[in-house]
């Protein structure tokens, strides 16, 4: 017969008790994770900053009355190896969910999306402009990648700015995702685009700098799409020429501070855009091209044309000579302030 001495029954007990306490405190645990807090509780908006912590998030989703313990959170979290998977983002929560789904969501990314349009034409400036309005970035922020050397080095711009690579297309953004990751899938968006045009502008002996550059000034010079091979012809018999482009909206893209009326001091002024003083092309593109204006410029329409003229209702006339271009001027720009002409 075993003999089994007091102490080790108080030892055994302590054990059982402690398994038990354990058990039932996995239970505790298990069900806290897997229930919701409010069933009757609404979704509500709530949104993952780029860069944030599981502290954070987990801190947030307590205030907001979302969970009930950011404790426990945090350490569901950490048992499913999920403290560094959280995806920044807008997210449709409540406490009606458990917080095991809560986390499963923000594992999996799934995102209130936005959708925003930038068109043809914008330029850097417009478009953080745009994509403050919608609360989707700050725009100094995004700014601020601008002229970021470094940034422009990872992502293979070739220009002195961001002018011009930021593609216009309709994205889908959530709200919270960093100006950063904003830009590259613009920048993304512009090399898919471009990398079959490659051998397209090689062949017309046009860098991708130079093709970008020119097709952002036929964008801003016509908003008439059957025109632009016509306007980048123009532009094309120009350069061959070495004559100068003499592209309003190139002047206005060099004035810091334009107030909408270009006058004779500002063709007159030396700035590295203004295209009445300096030949050849500007530094830079002037905004960002859709693939009509890049296409235009890759398969211009074959002419003799130098110049052209507004009409004055979206269309223009063009001209082989400077006499035919002054008649035009006279029909079409009289008792107007000055002519746009290129």
């Amino acid at each position: 017969m075993q003999i089994v001495f007091p102490q080790k029954m108080r030892v055994l007990t302590l054990v059982g008790v402690a398994f038990l306490l354990l058990v039932f405190l996995a239970i505790g645990f298990a069900y806290h994770v897997m229930s919701p807090w409010d069933r009757e509780g609404r979704a509500r908006e709530f949104v993952v900053r780029e860069g944030w912590s599981l502290k954070e998030v987990s801190g947030e989703l307590e205030r907001r009355r979302i969970i009930s313990s950011r404790s426990l959170f945090r350490l569901w979290a950490r048992v499913q190896g999920a403290g560094r998977k959280i995806r920044a983002g807008e997210y449709l929560l409540g406490p009606h969910q458990s917080p095991a789904e809560i986390l499963d969501i923000l594992i999996r990314g799934a995102v209130i999306t936005h959708p925003v349009t930038i068109p043809e034409g914008y330029t850097v400036r417009q478009i953080a402009d745009t994509l403050e309005r919608e609360g989707l970035t700050n725009r100094e922020s995004f700014l601020a990648l601008f002229r970021d050397p470094a940034f422009m080095e990872a992502h293979g711009i070739p220009g002195p700015t961001l002018e011009g690579y930021l593609y216009p297309d309709t994205y889908l953004f959530a709200r919270g995702v960093s100006s950063r990751r904003i830009a590259e899938t613009m920048i993304q968006r512009f090399w898919s685009v471009m990398e079959p045009l490659r051998p397209l502008a090689s062949a017309r002996g046009l860098s991708i700098r130079e093709l970008v550059t020119l097709a952002s000034i036929v964008e801003k010079e016509t908003g008439k799409a059957e025109e632009r091979p016509m306007i980048a012809s123009v532009f094309l018999n120009r350069l061959k020429r070495g004559m100068r482009l003499e592209s309003d909206p190139c002047v206005i893209y060099g004035i810091s501070d334009f107030n909408g009326n270009l006058t004779r001091k500002h063709l007159e002024t030396p700035t590295p855009y203004n295209t009445y003083r300096i030949r050849g092309l500007p530094p830079g593109p002037i905004a960002s091209p859709g693939a009509a204006a890049l296409q235009a410029v890759l398969s211009p329409t074959e002419s003799d044309f130098l110049y052209f003229v507004s009409r004055n209702d979206g269309s223009h006339q063009f001209s082989r000579t400077l006499a035919e271009h002054n008649r035009a001027v006279r029909t079409y720009q009289k008792g107007r302030s000055r002519p746009k002409t290129p």
